[in-house]
């Protein structure tokens, strides 16, 4: 058979064998998006919290305005990842890094968006691992003209594996611990 025919023919077995993976060995992940401004009422009483488990993402949503809206009137913020006193106090300064930066409120392709994924490991060297049973801490503060300190916090817990059953369809569980079809060693 000519050469073209044989890599053909692997192609074809290729994509019949990606094609017929069965559901339960893909991966399935919530996406948590969070509208980072003050006038998202979430923020309002300071308790904003998620619970995620890995491999689920969040998408921080920068605010965004048209050109007609006033600089001085626009919302800018640096998030910060800090400790629980970081995010009690609402200060970055002693335990806290910069995650992003929310400095274009004009961006002509919509809102800035950052997204994190809560995974053990990360192949990236600016990347975070989270622990399952853990809280993380994000907060950004700025000081308005009249002095007032507004503080946006939001608390992410990553939930331990056993509490972190994904499904695909009612009948096709992924990852449950208890069961026979688990990843996770005896």
């Amino acid at each position: 058979m000519a050469p073209v025919g044989m890599l053909l023919i692997g192609a074809v077995l290729g994509w019949v064998s990606v094609l017929a993976e069965e559901p339960a060995a893909k991966t399935v992940a919530d996406r948590y998006a969070v509208y980072w401004n003050r006038t998202n009422p979430r923020f309002y009483r300071g308790d904003y919290h998620l619970d995620v488990c890995i491999n689920d993402y969040l998408d921080v949503y920068c605010p965004h305005y048209m050109d007609s809206v006033p600089a001085e009137r626009t919302e800018r913020y640096m998030l910060y990842m800090v400790n629980y006193d970081g995010y009690s106090s609402c200060d970055h300064t002693a335990t806290g890094f910069k995650r992003w930066e929310c400095n274009r409120p004009y961006s002509p392709n919509g809102p800035l968006k950052f997204s994190e994924k809560f995974q053990l490991f990360t192949p990236f060297s600016l990347g975070f691992e989270f622990r399952p049973g853990r809280e993380y801490y994000y907060i950004s503060s700025t000081v308005a003209e009249n002095g007032r300190k507004t503080c946006l916090k939001l608390k992410v817990f990553v939930r331990p594996a056993n509490n972190c059953v994904k499904t695909v369809s009612v009948h096709d569980r992924i990852f449950d611990v208890n069961d026979s079809n688990s990843i996770e060693p005896r």
